[in-house]
Formats: structure tokens, C-alpha cells, sequence
């Protein structure tokens, strides 16, 4: 172990440092990486993993990357179908009409005033609904 103050070396379990005579925290080894780490880490922040159980009054947290296409607003959100979204931006993309299909009334708006911001906004809007998968929810 090493002094958090001096950087010299310690016993395993010293207290106090023998040449300076801080207080060391309470330290423990990391089951993964074997770095020195606070003893009440959960997570060792060295190499990210989990060293103990968590304690029972934390919730658990739970990380989903499935990446599926799923309507999260519970069946509420409009139903595009992706080729007649592509026809619109093709032909009267400029327009916004693509725009006004989704329901983004807004942006439809915008489109109109500025032909399709400048014919820059309608290109990618062309690629990015070719990346979309059919249906897609809005």
C-alpha cells in the first residue's frame, strides 16, 4: 500500500503513515485489476467493474441496448411508412411535404419558407429516411 500523502510505501492495514504521519483511508484491493482502491467502492475506478454487491438501499440499474424499433409512447405515436415518406422528400421535399406527413408541422413550415433549408436540410432528409426502418414511429 502506498501513503496518499507522501507516497510511501505502507504495511497492508497501517492506520497512519510511519514518515509523515497522515491517516490513511481504509483501502482494499480490486478483484479484476489488483489496483488499490477505497474500501467502500462498489465500482473500482480503475478498471470500471463491479467489486462488491451493491448495498440494499440503491436501486438497480439496468442498461438496455437492444436497439429495437419500438413504439416507447405505448402505441400513441404516428405510424410512418418509410417509402411514402422518401417519395414526398423526393419530389416535394423542398416544400416540406415530408415534414407535414410525420406531424412536424413546424419544420414543415420552415421547409416551405426556405426551400427545404437551402436544399441542404432536403438531401439529408432524403438519406435519413432511406436509413429508417419501415414502418418507423414518429
Amino acid at each position: 500500500m502506498v501513503c496518499v500523502s507522501c507516497g510511501k510505501e505502507l504495511a497492508d492495514g497501517a492506520v497512519f503513515c510511519p514518515s509523515c504521519g497522515a491517516g490513511q483511508p481504509k483501502m482494499k484491493l480490486c478483484k479484476h485489476c489488483g489496483q488499490q482502491i477505497d474500501a467502500e467502492c462498489v465500482i473500482c475506478p480503475k478498471c470500471g467493474r463491479q467489486v462488491e454487491d451493491l448495498p440494499s438501499g440503491q436501486p438497480q440499474v439496468v442498461i438496455n441496448n437492444s436497439n429495437q424499433n419500438v413504439n416507447v409512447n405505448g402505441g400513441r405515436g404516428k405510424r410512418c411508412d418509410k417509402w411514402v415518406a422518401f417519395i414526398l422528400c423526393l419530389f416535394l421535399g423542398v416544400f416540406g411535404a415530408h415534414k407535414f406527413y410525420e406531424g412536424k408541422t413546424g419544420m414543415g413550415i420552415v421547409y416551405l419558407l426556405t426551400a427545404g433549408l437551402f436544399g441542404i436540410g432536403w438531401f439529408i432528409d432524403l438519406i435519413a429516411i432511406l436509413l429508417k426502418p419501415n414502418p418507423y414511429y414518429v
